[in-house]
């Protein structure tokens, strides 16, 4: 029986992981690609492309790409990266520059919502509906689905915005973000920690270190409000920042104790440790929810096919009206 091999693009940061593997979530070969500029990113992962189709002949791909992202179909600038902090990318069309060189169907959507779907078809959420996958890293981002469907709606979830309590005299740093200053993202991602403490690594602070403490707090305020918005039925937190094994277990308590007891659930009361995780797939979670993007989009085009035999079958079994 042929395997379909399907391309997947992980678009981050700090780095492109791309890949091919299968609809069973096989790897047959991924690299990784510094995110430079545009001018200097492409042409690496659309040669890496080029050279894994001469050897195994894609059927579609899907990309993840870190955003803001306009996912709309319908959108003139669908599959456009916009109003990123990271300058370069501002307004590029990255599905655009990959559909120039491949004639295949293509996925598209955020690099949060497709590691959600990642951890959907082969990890941590298989078989729950509804959920959320939050990264923690270069920037805070979130995604996840409602009963079945990856978040959509006006754009994206921006997941990493939110504004949430901050004590300036306890914490009197400013934030990192361009556009809100001491949102969760300015205060809470990996380059804010850097910046606040003076480090080249958020990962850098030992374990005892304030940081974490503080870290925790701002993460467990912002999972109180995804918990009392969207009630998801797990969290998944991933991202270089919630490598730091203490950080999940600092959270949890906190979590309870924001709630307060107002969610009575045995999940939160009893089971938090079970409901607030780590990715199943570890740092997998965003190429194989690429790959598997490609796989839907793949699935969609085929049965456009079906449907468009189908009609045209239709219309020639049809009698003309005299």
């Amino acid at each position: 029986m042929r395997v379909t091999y399907f391309g997947g693009i992980e678009a981050g940061g700090t780095k492109f992981i791309c890949a091919v593997g299968d609809s069973s979530g096989k790897i047959l070969e991924q690299i990784n690609i510094p995110t430079a500029t545009p001018n200097v990113t492409m042409p690496e992962v659309i040669r890496f492309f080029e050279e894994m189709n001469k050897k195994t002949p894609l059927s579609a791909m899907g990309i993840g790409s870190f955003g803001p992202v306009d996912p709309d179909p319908e959108s003139p600038y669908f599959g456009y990266i916009t109003t990123t902090p990271k300058l370069a990318w501002s307004q590029y069309n990255i599905l655009g520059a990959v559909k120039e060189v491949f004639s295949i169907p293509m996925g598209f959507d955020t690099d949060v919502n497709a590691a959600a779907l990642g951890e959907y078809r082969f990890g941590a959420a298989k078989n729950i509906d509804t959920f959320i996958y939050v990264t923690v890293g270069t920037g805070i981002g979130g995604g996840g689905m409602i009963d079945g469907n990856l978040m959509h709606g006006l754009m994206h979830p921006e997941m990493g915005h939110i504004f949430i309590p901050h004590d300036k005299e306890h914490d009197p740093f400013g934030g990192v973000c361009p556009f809100h200053g001491d949102c969760l993202e300015g205060l809470a991602s990996g380059p804010s920690m850097m910046k606040r403490w003076g480090v080249a690594s958020a990962l850098d602070l030992p374990v005892d270190h304030p940081a974490w403490v503080l870290e925790a707090d701002y993460l467990a305020y912002a999972i109180a409000n995804w918990i009392e918005i969207l009630s998801p039925k797990k969290i998944i937190m991933g991202g270089g920042v919630m490598k730091q094994k203490s950080l999940l277990a600092k959270i949890h308590p906190k979590v309870q104790s924001i709630l307060n007891g107002y969610i009575k659930h045995r999940t939160i009361i009893e089971d938090i440790e079970n409901y607030i995780i780590h990715p199943g797939l570890g740092e997998q979670s965003g190429i194989l929810g690429a790959i598997a993007l490609a796989e839907q989009a793949h699935l969609y085009a085929q049965e456009k096919v079906l449907w468009s035999e189908h009609d045209a079958k239709k219309r020639s079994q049809s009698k003309p009206i005299e």
